[in-house]
């Protein structure tokens, strides 16, 4: 036989094309439209329905961007199709807003409402239709049209004026092009879905393959069969055709998959928190009218931020979602407030996320999330496995790693060891997509790069559209039918994510073991961009932590009441604006402008809640009276103040007994700040070009290369803007060596050299501090940055052998090696801390802490004079374009530490020294801490009241140094029980507890331990 396989594919694309497409409606008839424009912000469909609709014609231009219009569509259903539809063919209305098909959603969508305000549908570029049911005469329908914006459109990552409402173009940007009822034929649909499956199908198998060529000739002879001029007619014939090839059963040794429908939403990204909460009421109606039509489909939503959405503002689509998490078809995943990034977020924060998102699930609908899902966060920390374990989940799902720039992971389904030795069962779906429509190439590419073939022989794919929301479609459910049990394809079954694991898990028990973080090898500026809402952020977690401490510590002593309501709606906004394309810095402007105001709104709560509960812990003097108190909320004693309390500030000032700062000129203009504990050489340029503690007389920078030194690079990202920071940034560097303006301050408790550089349109201020009793000098930073697509790093070079950096994460810290000895090594060129990074050598070592920074490079370079430097490079700011192209610009002001001559505990220490001042109040007597650790290894890291209510006291700590540790929790007070427990609070049997005061417990590296104290008697 001749082979003409690519003749008959291309009339085969063809006729589908110019014949069966518009062939799948019989007859349309047109239908008349009303309109109402919201004048801004969108308003419920009670407003919208009392409101006067305007007629509008076909082709009408509406939308301003961001803006919303309701339509209200209205005609008859032709008589000729009532009582009862003919045969074969249902009854709908087609909507057309002037779509780009070629892409599934980033337009204007629609939610469709009946007159009574009943739910129906949503619109959207690929899922253009609306149902009419059987026998209706009139049609009668409110469709609240969103005109968003196609923000990136063909991602060439152009600045653009559309991320916020202010900067929008008013012109229109949609038509109304399509509005009319017409009657579907079901025969040429489900034949449409046949070749759809059939064609993908093809396209993968081997060239030589016998299955190819069977499909090729079964789709040829249904062309023979149709007639182009009579396709109705003949579509049941060419069923008939492919009927054959549709029925052969999948090979016994076929990969098997369990497809779970999904709409992965971004909470915000490329539009508003606003427009998040109505894409979920979208999303969410589209899904249930899936499930009411198709019994077997099941989809799977995470983020428990999303329900509440719809609790607070769409309570009929809650309503709907509790019918069907009962029924078993809406599945709740993930277990966490939202699908937040997992780098930057602190300890407790990361714990917080699977607190506040299990309990939603348990409260509203008495479901237990089993599993964390994270399918697009920008790379995983290594201390996730403890949390997600603490939080009582056993599973891991993502997707993003499948984005590495060079290393491909090994494994698809593996175990996943966190920095205490953790470990969760993880699946990596070889799909490679969280958005898969399973077409043939998805499915065959899953089981093509399925990486644990002859071991095990399922992975999962989540189906239906996403980023922007959308979901699964009709289209898609039959596609899993087609391939339930197809020759040459993976076998399909719908289930849940549960289903998955316990049957991924139960065939695969000896899985392998990835260690340590899931770096992802992309994304690497996203630990930069958007400074603001990244200082919102840490700034907001440290007055969590001090809030909660002196709340409950002022509930337990003098019965202030606790304000968990407050402290709860300050958690979850916190947790929201984790999100992954918040925090990271990846949104339009609006996203970020809206998150630093509402962390601005919850810093102010946050102090009000700590100003009056150290007001009732303190006593209230008279004006005049009571003693001046240093506050210290940290979990280390400080100037004489014991850690989570608070002494007279007399009584600090003594217990310090520090010599006082000096401040010397050298004759090479040099400056030298000296506290007695350390000594510090600043140049002429505001450089420092010696660190050194009296303790040790070690000098910790390195000779000729001098800290403190700020380099400008050229940031021109291959792709994503705000997103990527390329490797080759680095070879295009300017340092900051000329100063404009030079000063020294100097008292008995602080000196300070101060350095001016204008740097083209920026002005950069920098003060090298040195206080009494300070075992670090600090480098505060303010910035009026005015650069546009340039990096600004700060450069620290040390005289230290350092073969690795510690650097702070979750309840712990990680090691990364300062070479590029693997490919592995070499794509870690920025990584991602919290509040400190030490470098060290046997017997000595360096700590440098920051309150905002997250980005970082580090490398090793051997000196002619055979020492060794260690240079660790800070990135302070970035100005990416897009998808803000304001990203960044401003005034900034940043800190950080460096001590010399200090070990891993140090480095733990400052780094919390740095994000819990001191405070100063005025009161009656001290405050002694509620609870105290008797190891300092052991971090108290959290103190609050417990969740359900009951005035039970919780406390969250860890072993900070990497070693095994034990202590003793002593309460200042006596308690009925003591009982370790989850982070859900839950008791944990065979834990260590008791009753009384007190408590022993023994850590593992990095063990993370909830203790709870009920019917607690505090003193």
């Amino acid at each position: 036989m001749h082979n003409d396989h690519a003749l008959v594919e291309a009339r085969l694309d063809r006729f589908v094309r110019d014949h069966l497409t518009p062939a799948l409606y019989r007859d349309a008839r047109p239908l008349a439209a009303t309109a109402w424009a919201v004048e801004r912000e969108p308003v419920p469909f009670a407003t919208a329905v009392e409101q006067q609709f305007d007629p509008v014609p076909l082709g009408w231009r509406w939308g301003r961007a961001w803006s919303t219009v309701w339509l209200r569509v209205t005609g008859e259903v032709p008589a000729e199709w009532l009582p009862q539809p003919p045969e074969g063919t249902r009854i709908e209305v087609l909507v057309d807003f002037g779509y780009n098909r070629s892409r599934s959603g980033f337009q204007a969508e629609g939610l469709a409402y009946r007159p009574d305000g009943t739910l129906i549908k949503a619109i959207s570029p690929l899922n253009s239709w609306l149902p009419v049911a059987p026998g209706e005469k009139a049609i009668d329908v409110l469709i609240e049209a969103a005109a968003n914006p196609d923000v990136a459109g063909e991602y060439t990552f152009d600045p653009t004026p559309y991320g916020q409402w202010e900067t929008a173009p008013d012109e229109p940007l949609y038509s109304l092009a399509q509005l009319e009822v017409a009657l579907r034929d079901d025969t040429v649909w489900e034949l449409l879905q046949d070749i759809w499956t059939l064609r993908g199908l093809m396209a993968e198998l081997p060239e030589g393959s016998s299955r190819r060529h069977e499909i090729l000739r079964a789709l040829e002879d249904m062309l023979d069969v149709l007639d182009p001029e009579g396709i109705p007619g003949t579509a049941a014939a060419g069923r008939a055709a492919l009927s054959i090839a549709l029925a052969k059963p999948a090979h016994a040794s076929a990969h098997r998959v369990l497809a779970t429908g999904h709409a992965h939403i971004d909470s915000a990204w490329l539009w508003p928190l606003r427009e998040t909460v109505r894409k979920c009421a979208r999303t969410f109606t589209n899904a249930m009218s899936l499930m009411d039509e198709y019994p077997d489909f099941v989809f799977s939503c995470s983020s428990a931020q999303q329900y509440r959405w719809m609790k607070d503002h769409h309570p009929q689509v809650f309503d709907r979602i509790r019918e069907k998490v009962a029924a078993g078809q809406f599945s709740p995943v993930g277990g966490m407030w939202v699908e937040s990034d997992t780098n930057m977020p602190g300890g407790e924060a990361m714990a917080r996320q699977f607190i506040a998102g299990k309990r939603f699930f348990l409260d509203e609908f008495g479901v237990e999330c089993r599993e964390a899902w994270l399918p697009d966060s920008f790379g995983y920390s290594a201390a996730l496995p403890q949390i997600v374990a603490a939080a009582g989940s056993q599973w891991f799902l993502t997707q993003k790693i499948s984005w590495n720039q060079f290393n491909k992971m090994p494994h698809h389904t593996f175990w996943w060891e966190g920095i205490d030795g953790t470990r969760v069962f993880t699946h990596f779906p070889p799909v490679d997509t969280y958005i898969s429509e399973l077409s043939g190439k998805e499915l065959a590419h899953a089981e093509r790069t399925f990486s644990e073939k002859g071991r095990a022989s399922i992975s999962l794919v989540p189906f239906g559209w996403g980023d922007g929301g959308g979901g699964p479609t009709r289209e898609m459910v039959a596609a899993a039918r087609r391939t339930e049990d197809l020759e040459g394809s993976p076998t399909v079954v719908i289930g849940t994510s549960a289903q998955f694991f316990t049957e991924a898990q139960a065939e695969y028990p000896e899985a392998p073991v990835w260690r340590g973080e899931m770096y992802l090898e992309l994304h690497r500026g996203v630990f930069t961009s958007q400074l603001r809402t990244k200082q919102g952020n840490r700034r907001n977690e440290a007055l969590l932590r001090q809030a909660e401490l002196w709340a409950a510590t002022a509930a337990l002593r003098t019965g202030l009441p606790y304000p968990a309501a407050e402290l709860e709606q300050a958690w979850h906004t916190v947790l929201l604006l984790q999100f992954h394309d918040i925090l990271p810095g990846s949104s339009i402007a609006w996203v970020h402008r809206e998150a630093e105001q509402r962390h601005a709104a919850v810093s102010a709560a946050l102090e009000a809640i700590i100003e009056a509960s150290l007001a009732a812990l303190a006593g209230s003097p008279a004006e005049g009276e009571g003693v001046p108190l240093v506050v210290n909320a940290g979990p280390f004693a400080r100037e004489g103040v014991p850690a989570l309390g608070a002494g007279p500030y007399e009584a600090a000032v003594l217990a310090g007994g520090h010599p006082a700062v000096t401040a010397t000129e050298a004759a090479d203009g040099a400056t030298v700040l000296d506290n007695g504990i350390i000594r510090a050489v600043v140049d002429a340029r505001g450089h420092v070009t010696s660190l050194i503690a009296h303790a040790d007389g070690r000098e910790a920078i390195a000779p000729g290369a001098p800290a403190n030194v700020l380099r400008l690079h050229r940031d021109l990202p291959n792709l994503w803007d705000a997103w990527d920071l390329d490797q080759h940034y680095q070879r295009t560097v300017t340092e900051l060596l000329e100063v404009d303006e030079r000063r020294v301050r100097a008292t008995d408790r602080e000196a300070s050299v101060i350095t001016v550089r204008r740097v083209g349109r920026s002005l950069i201020e920098q003060r090298l501090i040195l206080r009494a009793g300070d075992t670090a000098l600090e480098i505060e930073n303010r910035i009026d940055w005015r650069e546009r697509e340039k990096i600004l790093k700060l450069a620290v070079p040390l005289d230290v052998h350092a073969e690795q950096i510690a650097a702070e994460t979750q309840f712990g810290h990680l090691y990364r090696p300062t070479h590029t000895n693997t490919s592995w090594d070499a794509a870690r060129f920025e990584a991602c801390q919290h509040r400190f990074v030490h470098l060290g050598e046997p017997g000595y070592g360096v700590a440098i802490a920051n309150d905002s920074t997250y980005g970082y490079d580090v490398g090793r370079d051997t000196r002619p004079d055979g020492g060794t430097t260690t240079t660790v490079r800070f990135s302070v700011l970035r100005a990416p374009l897009f998808p803000d192209p304001e990203s960044d610009q401003g005034e900034h002001l940043l800190r950080f530490r460096i001590a010399p001559g200090a070990t891993i505990g140090d480095a733990v220490a400052l780094g919390y020294d740095l994000a819990t001042p001191l405070r100063s109040v005025r009161g009656a007597a001290p405050i002694a801490p509620i609870v105290t650790s008797s190891d300092p290894a052991v971090v108290i890291e959290t103190v609050k009241l417990a969740e359900d209510g009951s005035g039970d006291l919780v406390v969250r700590l860890y072993e900070s140094r990497g070693g095994r540790a034990r202590t003793t929790l002593t309460l200042d007070g006596t308690a009925a029980t003591i009982v370790s427990t989850d982070l859900l609070e839950r008791e944990l049997p065979g834990e260590p507890g008791g009753e009384g005061a007190s408590i022993e417990l023994a850590f593992r590296p990095f063990q993370l331990r909830t203790v709870r104290f009920g019917e607690v008697s505090a003193r």
